[in-house]
């Protein structure tokens, strides 16, 4: 026995040695590795032959050695922290309220945010802003804009604009007042006697409006509740582990992280008892929902709380931490992996094995596992939350993404909105046919060429037959065919019609009840939110759906959703 107390406490001295030997050699290999960096950035520096931005060379040189790991990784100057807190932590920031883009060097105003100075001061979208504070605006970027627009509560900016049918300029005194983005852009009671709670983001503060959101649809004795996650890239996990809290009682699990670090891997779990812990639940994602977004979607599925209705989501499945650095300037890491109470990490993409061309590949379909919800219903991980009842997404025609992108329903709503000083509610609002053809009226000498994707089709059919010294034999078929093409072409404003006049729609309402009244007037047009509505008024439905009968027994099986996935990656490439 002694004997073997002895080989036992040799092999715990030997792996202990190893261990620190390890750690040396690490630490060595990076103090090695950092003196080497100093030397470069020095030598570099103070020898170069021409004059060098060294802070500029220094965010290239950390970005370069950053995005070789993920695109989560990432170093943030002292110049960028505003903007970083905006975009990662609070939305809140001293301005007037607006959003602005650049169109032939110009500067317009895009949107503004109701009860905000830039709207009380008769600010609208559609404008064009000369200068601010007498600075002249031609030639600014939308950074150096911003800057001009932001600043301290209380003091105000002169604004010159120029407004769409006024020969005068405008001169706009504002108020800066302190502009808060809420998480929750929307919520309040829809069709069926349902809430519905639209949140954007999960930055700091979301679980207490989404909290406020819902006991104030309580209130109305709801028949359900939709909680839409469409479009919401995360934010803040802590904020996600509230938001499930609230309809999942306390004590239950609902995400861990683990990490190389020991300290790093952790298990929260409700700490609180839910305010709506049998409410019929129903989360909606598609494929631009994210992290925060998927750890609630995913808990929601695994515990069988509710159904997930829309698109499969993104498939990030990756936890990060902020750490600061000498000089007010910070990093932010991925530490690590998060994994939703079946216990399967939905992360898509493997960063760790990378092409020899440093690609990004997916997990192989071979390598993902089955995992079990509460109920014993099947969930595979390695690609994001697939929902228990798919809705097709629905995509704009080519003509209504250019007319979108060339800004000619934004143009015309500017245009309506001078010509009608009031329009019905947003819910209500609808375009007649004599004003949609007045907007084709509109159109006609306006640029808004486009290449559908028959023409596109058709356009390699030549490229190859012309290679293969075949297109001779085939040219009259393609006369026919492109004569063919360009006639349908004609009356694409006609056969797309319900979509055009939709988005119209949308434009001309936000000019009148902002994005609120975006939300409503969508809402009639929104499949997902239909399924939703019908699946929460189907008692026996919602059931089935989460007992996992018959079809709902195994969700986004890697051989089954294959169609699905490659639809996904279309549409993310």
């Amino acid at each position: 026995m002694e004997k073997y107390k002895k080989i036992i406490l040799s092999a715990g001295l030997l792996t202990l040695a190893v261990g620190t030997w390890s750690f040396k050699d690490d630490l060595f290999q990076i103090s090695k590795n950092l003196e080497v960096f100093a030397s470069l950035y020095k030598e570099v520096n103070v020898n170069y032959v021409d004059d060098i931005n060294s802070a500029e060379m220094l965010k290239t040189g950390a970005d370069a050695m950053l995005n070789g790991l993920d695109p989560y990784t990432e170093f943030v100057p002292e110049s960028e922290i505003e903007d970083y807190k905006l975009h990662y932590v609070s939305t809140q920031y001293g301005g007037i309220g607006a959003s602005i883009f650049l169109r032939d060097n110009k500067v317009f105003v895009s949107s503004v945010f109701e009860a905000y100075p830039a709207q009380k001061a008769d600010v609208r979208a559609g404008d064009q802003i000369i200068s601010i504070n007498d600075v002249p605006l031609q030639g600014k970027d939308n950074d150096q804009v911003s800057t001009l627009l932001k600043g301290s509560n209380g003091t105000a900016v002169k604004l010159v604009v120029k407004r769409e049918g006024d020969a005068n300029q405008l001169i706009k005194s504002v108020v800066r007042d302190e502009i808060k983005q809420p998480n929750v852009s929307y919520s309040g009671m829809v069709d069926g006697n349902m809430g519905y709670i639209k949140l954007d983001k999960f930055l700091e503060n979301s679980a207490d409006e989404v909290t406020s959101a819902l006991v104030a649809i309580k209130k109305n004795n709801p028949a359900g509740v939709i909680l839409d996650l469409r479009g919401n890239g995360g934010g803040i996990l802590q904020e996600a582990v509230k938001i499930v809290n609230l309809f999942i009682p306390q004590g239950v699990e609902v995400v861990s992280q683990k990490g190389k670090v020991r300290e790093k891997s952790y298990v929260y779990k409700t700490m609180a008892p839910a305010i709506a812990p049998d409410l019929p639940l129903v989360v909606l994602t598609n494929n631009r929902s994210a992290s925060a977004s998927e750890i609630v979607a995913g808990a929601i599925q695994d515990l069988d709380r509710g159904v997930v209705i829309g698109q499969r989501s993104y498939g990030k499945g990756l936890v990060q931490q902020t750490f600061s650095l000498p000089y007010n300037s910070l990093v932010k890491i991925t530490i690590a992996k998060y994994y939703v109470p079946s216990g399967r990490c939905i992360q898509e993409l493997d960063y760790a094995h990378r092409k020899d061309d440093g690609s990004v590949i997916k997990f192989a379909d071979s390598t993902l596992h089955e995992f079990k919800t509460k109920a014993g219903r099947s969930v595979y991980d390695g690609s994001g939350i697939y929902p228990d009842i798919s809705v097709k997404q629905e995509r704009y025609a080519t003509v209504t993404q250019t007319l979108i992108g060339k800004l000619l329903l934004f143009d015309y709503a500017t245009k309506y909105r001078d010509a009608h000083p009031k329009i019905a509610d947003a819910k209500t609002f609808v375009l007649s046919d004599a004003e949609y053809n007045d907007f084709v009226k509109y159109l006609a000498g306006k640029n808004y060429s486009y290449n559908t994707v028959s023409e596109r089709t058709l356009d390699i059919l030549k490229s190859d037959a012309t290679k293969e010294k075949q297109f001779d034999q085939i040219q009259a078929e393609y006369d026919i065919l492109k004569t063919k093409l360009m006639n349908s072409k004609k009356n694409d404003l006609q056969i797309h019609k319900t979509e055009i006049k939709q988005a119209l729609e949308n434009e001309i309402v936000s000019r009148y009840y902002y994005e609120k009244g975006r939300f409503e007037a969508n809402q009639k047009y929104d499949n997902e939110m239909a399924q939703a509505v019908k699946t929460l008024q189907d008692k026996a439905l919602t059931a089935a759906v989460l007992r996992g009968d018959g079809n709902y027994k195994v969700i986004g099986k890697p051989v089954l959703a294959m169609a699905d996935k490659k639809a996904d990656n279309k549409e993310k490439e």
